[in-house]
């Protein structure tokens, strides 16, 4: 049966609807509805975008610290799980005073040093009062970060997080095994 022109238009209208940003905004957990400046660029990335109905390994990174190569094993993560549907996302920090004072700088450890290819954003605070949205919602559901290299793993509701230490690898089983089981 051919649709009729008002049928038509109001199919055009609920497809338009269906794909608003409002709508689109209400698939990705609230945390993520922010937009942050990518690391070292004028680019802009909305998380939520990003990260819609999918599981988020978050990591607050630093560029002089002694687990500052995990930015590798990071890397390794990112390549095995993003066809899977996770997104790794590094937030460096100087909280903890290992970060370069220069953007730039931290940059070309990220992409040059080790090559990382996922997504980091601009310098922020990961704890205390001045955290970014992101990690302050991360403290509610679980803990500010200790040190560099938390990991947080976040179900694609945002509801469940899992969170891992500095000594934590990420290709340890204990991560692996975690974002299997959100997956």
């Amino acid at each position: 049966m051919p649709i009729l022109p008002c049928r038509r238009s109001l199919l055009v209208s609920a497809t338009v609807l269906l794909f608003s940003p409002s709508v689109l905004a209400s698939e990705c957990a609230d945390y993520l509805n922010v937009t942050v400046k990518k690391l070292h660029s004028e680019q802009e990335i909305n998380l939520c975008e990003l990260t819609k109905g999918k599981p988020v390994l978050i990591v607050n990174t630093a560029s002089n610290c002694g687990f500052t190569p995990q930015f590798k094993q990071l890397e390794a993560v990112h390549q095995a799980y993003k066809d899977k549907g996770l997104v790794v996302i590094g937030f460096p920090s100087d909280d903890f005073f290992q970060e370069e004072d220069k953007e730039e700088e931290t940059a070309k450890v990220c992409y040059i040093n080790y090559g990382v290819s996922f997504t980091m954003v601009a310098p922020s605070s990961v704890r205390g009062s001045d955290a970014n949205s992101v990690f302050s919602y991360l403290a509610d559901k679980s803990a500010s970060p200790k040190w560099n290299f938390y990991k947080y793993l976040v179900s694609a509701d945002g509801q469940t997080v899992i969170q891992f230490n500095s000594r934590v690898n990420p290709d340890s089983p204990e991560l692996t095994q975690a974002i299997n089981s959100v997956l």
